[in-house]
């Protein structure tokens, strides 16, 4: 009868968790790699778009971005929700979704990472850091 130690299950526990991933994932942050050789930054890629390296850093982002296009979709879900390409200020694209009223969401809107999840999507979900002023919309 095999009867394993708790050496052996403290040994195996750390022995491979940070070597491809140094910055442990946060619930709360959105990580992404950033090329070594040209300084390009990027969202889940295995090589840089622009030079085509391949040896990517893991890095935090801030979770601040602004709102380069976002649409309205009706389809797949009881309620119309958003889908909005967001970039961020370490110069990365992610898509998500944004809280607040799908016909609200513009073009140039600053957005902050949020603690809610999506659910059904695992996208991110920013909300809105300060009302535009729209006078004539």
């Amino acid at each position: 009868m095999y009867h394993h130690s708790g050496s052996v299950a403290r040994q195996t526990a750390g022995s491979g968790a940070g070597v491809l991933d140094p910055v442990a994932p946060d619930r709360d942050a959105i990580v992404f790699q950033r090329c070594t050789w040209c300084g390009t930054a990027m969202y889940h890629r295995l090589l840089c778009p622009v030079c085509q390296g391949s040896d990517l850093r893991t890095e935090r982002s801030e979770g601040v971005g602004t709102v380069r296009h976002s649409t309205v979709v009706h389809r797949n879900t009881p309620a119309a929700r958003n889908v909005s390409l967001i970039e961020m200020a370490e110069g990365f694209v992610v898509r998500g979704r944004v809280i607040g009223p799908p016909i609200g969401i513009h073009s140039g809107d600053r957005v902050r990472l949020s603690t809610a999840k999506d659910p059904v999507r695992s996208e991110p979900v920013f909300q809105l850091i300060d009302e535009p002023y729209r006078a004539w919309t």
